[in-house]
């Protein structure tokens, strides 16, 4: 019965360890395709710990009874197992250690205390702008707001630096979301209604009943907060949660691309795993462009998915933006921070007095995290 006790409680740490192994960014764990091992585990937890702890009872008799010092190695080992429980579950659970604000407050670019050369995602909804620093919803991962009378998920994963925004409804229901960890370095939410896991990336359910489904993304623009006020001096920001201001980045190294962290550094040498992308896809066809390359040419007309597209870096050298051409006679240069095609001039709004340009959705990314979510991508 002693081994009964024993066997229970290294069954069941080794349980928890293996619970968070696989959806933590722990040695080895984000390289494996074990997403359906990790959803198993988590989903039948209970029955499993259960179990364990069954054979933890039954053996608890014959191993605390022992007489004398006999028994202390049992209560050591008991102790033991409730605090790496404890710690697998309540310290590094990925909700616990990246906190949802306790409520978003939005103020117009008077009011504001951001500084205006974070990179921000901005988003323009029914004419409501609106945009949400990197600063802020790096840390949170994923931020509920509303954009023109709809409700909206702005969700950011630095170990990928990747940013979305969605529309949280689900099979015509407003959906609520909690970060439960990642899969390939990048971040993972599941859905309080049916329990599935949602990838930030690409705002796609990989396991649970919702798996296949995906998320609509809402066009969203990765800018500084200066260049996205230039465009949209209405827009309103949010402001940090004076609870956690503690939490959110103060220096600039990760924005800037300064950072030689492990998970969220860059790698200044084009093409290589912690390089920068901008990534586009049209019409199922993708193709990422060398963030270098992109600063030093700051304009690219190019042709994906049988469209001509054209995507520009703003003067600030961090502001990108993609737009559909007219066609594909229609080559532009950057001047400023204007797009030029002979006499016709556009804002980088996509605006120009001869007509308004298509914006697309283009995200600046590690070159490991596209082409992870977009197998098939072509480079430019």
């Amino acid at each position: 019965m002693k081994k009964l006790f024993y066997s229970g409680i290294a069954l069941l740490v080794l349980f928890e360890a293996a619970n968070v192994y696989f959806i933590m960014p722990m040695p080895f764990s984000q390289r494996m395709r074990s997403i359906d091992l990790a959803y198993a585990l988590y989903t039948w937890r209970w029955l499993w710990r259960a179990l364990f702890g069954a054979m933890i009872v039954a053996g608890a008799a014959s191993a605390l009874r022992a007489p004398g010092r006999k028994k202390w190695p049992a209560g050591a080992a008991l102790l033991a197992a409730v605090a790496v429980i404890y710690t697998l579950n309540f310290r590094m659970s990925a909700d616990r250690i990246f906190l949802e604000p306790a409520s978003v407050t939005m103020k117009s670019a008077q009011h504001n205390v951001v500084e205006k050369e974070r990179l921000v995602v901005g988003i323009e909804v029914n004419g409501d702008a609106r945009a949400y620093p990197l600063q802020f919803i790096g840390y949170h991962h994923q931020v509920r707001d509303s954009a023109g009378g709809k409700p909206v998920m702005v969700s950011y994963c630095t170990v990928c630096r990747t940013g979305r925004v969605f529309d949280p409804v689900v099979e015509g229901r407003l959906e609520a979301f909690r970060l439960v960890g990642m899969d390939h370095f990048n971040a993972m939410f599941e859905d309080k209604r049916t329990r599935s896991w949602w990838r930030q990336a690409t705002g796609e359910a990989m396991v649970g009943p919702m798996r296949g489904k995906s998320l609509a993304e809402i066009p969203s623009v990765q800018a500084t907060l200066a260049q996205w006020l230039a465009l949209h001096p209405g827009s309103l920001i949010m402001q940090p949660d004076s609870t956690l201001k503690e939490k959110y980045a103060k220096g600039f190294d990760y924005e800037s691309g300064k950072s030689r962290k492990k998970l969220t550094g860059t790698d200044t040498i084009s093409w290589n795993d912690k390089a920068w992308v901008v990534g586009l896809t049209v019409r199922g066809e993708s193709r990422a462009y060398d963030w270098n390359r992109l600063r030093r040419d700051r304009v690219v007309n190019d042709q994906l998915g049988g469209r001509p597209i054209v995507l520009v870096l703003a003067a600030d050298l961090a502001s990108f933006f993609a737009f559909e051409r007219p066609d594909s006679a229609t080559r532009f240069t950057v001047r400023g921070d204007s797009l030029v095609a002979g006499a016709k001039t556009y804002a980088l709004t996509g605006r120009g007095a001869a007509g308004v340009l298509r914006p697309l959705s283009a995200s600046q990314e590690f070159w490991h995290s596209w082409r992870t979510f977009h197998p098939g991508t072509g480079t430019y």
